[in-house]
């Protein structure tokens, strides 16, 4: 029976750590951030599935635009980029020790299998053509396309809370 709850624990622990999400964002202190009003796009590293490039788009559309941003092909201020990577990963389970079948120990390690997804949002100034801000989320992707297009919304509210970096 320990054996049995110390397995069941070690498998709800492996779900929370592979569904952590990781966002973090940097930024040019120097960027005039205050002055960018308009954004264009330009290519990236697009998701292989053309759908889930399309909403990753929107997405950071609409976050852009509630940041007051407006999209401008013609004159924009910002240039935006988006970079979509997709890795396998495995990581060793440890379920822990406890009385079992055979006494006192436990099963050995597992090894669970996993797909990491990374989301890289870039921003470059139109005119020195450089970074100036870039935000990135890593977390592990599900079978599930409505799992991906909510953990990928969660993100980037999370990534663009943090823009501007600082009001001028």
């Amino acid at each position: 029976m320990r054996t049995l709850l110390t397995s069941v624990t070690a498998f709800i622990l492996m779900g929370v750590v592979l569904s952590a999400q990781k966002v973090s964002t940097d930024f040019n202190p120097s960027a005039p951030f205050g002055s960018y009003k308009t954004y264009t796009w330009t290519a990236g590293t697009p998701a292989r599935d053309p759908f889930a490039e399309e909403r990753i788009r929107a997405a950071v559309n609409n976050q852009l635009a509630a940041k007051g941003l407006t999209e401008n092909d013609t004159a924009p201020n910002l240039v935006v980029a988006t970079h979509v990577t997709t890795a396998n990963q495995q990581q060793v389970i440890a379920p822990g020790f406890g009385w079992g079948p055979w006494g006192w120990g436990g099963p050995g390690p597992m090894i669970e299998n996993y797909v990491e997804g990374t989301l890289i949002v870039d921003l470059y100034d139109a005119t020195t053509k450089k970074l100036v801000w870039r935000g990135v989320a890593t977390s592990t992707l599900s079978d599930k396309t409505s799992k991906n297009t909510d953990k990928m919304e969660k993100a980037l509210t999370k990534m663009f809370e943090k823009y501007p970096p600082f009001q001028e």
